[in-house]
C-alpha cells in the first residue's frame, strides 16, 4: 500500500510518500511544498493544488492521511490553513484517493503511546519506525510530521484490515 502523509499550511505543507509492506514503513519521499509569500493567496492555494496534482501523478498513492485541524493558537492563520486543506481534500477526491483525517493527538498518540508527547518525541519515535532507504532525514517540522501522520495512517488501515480478515 503507498501512503502520501500531508501536513497542511498556506506557507508550507509537508508530504511524505510512505510504502508499506508487512507492516514495514519504507520512505519514498519526502518534501515541502513552500509557496510564495509575495503571491495573493489565491495564487499560494493554486501553487499548492499544482503540486499536490504533480505529486499525485508521480507517486500514483492508493490513500491518503491528512492532519485535521483541531486547535489553533494563531487565529490570523486558521483560515488560510482550512482553506489549503480544503484545495487538498479537493485534489484528493478528483483523484478518487481516499483520505483520513487526524488530529494531532491522535498522530501522536499511535506515534508515542502519548497524546500530549513533544514534536522531538514524535520525530524520534517515528525516525526509528520508517526505512529511510537511504535517504537524509527531513530537517522541516512539516516534512516529518507528514511522514508522522502517514505512519499513523498506515496503523490505523492495517487495523482495519485485520478486523476484516
Amino acid at each position: 500500500m503507498r501512503i502520501l502523509g500531508i501536513d497542511p499550511g498556506i506557507a508550507i505543507v509537508g508530504y511524505s510518500i510512505i510504502d508499506v509492506e508487512n507492516e514495514q514503513y519504507n520512505l519514498i519521499s519526502s518534501g515541502s511544498i513552500q509557496t510564495d509569500k509575495h503571491k495573493s493567496e489565491a495564487g499560494r492555494l493554486l501553487e499548492i493544488s499544482n503540486d499536490m496534482e504533480e505529486i499525485i501523478k508521480t507517486f500514483n498513492p492508493d490513500t491518503a492521511g491528512v492532519e485535521k485541524l483541531y486547535f489553533f493558537k494563531n487565529q490570523k492563520t486558521i483560515i488560510p490553513v482550512a482553506q489549503a486543506r480544503g484545495v487538498i481534500m479537493m485534489i484528493l477526491e478528483k483523484y478518487r484517493i481516499p483520505a483520513v483525517e487526524y488530529t494531532p493527538i491522535v498522530v501522536k498518540q499511535t506515534i508515542t503511546g502519548y497524546g500530549r508527547a513533544s514534536k522531538n518525541e514524535v520525530a524520534e519515535a517515528v525516525e526509528k519506525m520508517v526505512n529511510k532507504n537511504g535517504k537524509n532525514w527531513p530537517k522541516l517540522d512539516d516534512t516529518v510530521d507528514s511522514i508522522a501522520i502517514g505512519v499513523c495512517h498506515a496503523r490505523n488501515e492495517e487495523c482495519k484490515m485485520h478486523i476484516v480478515n
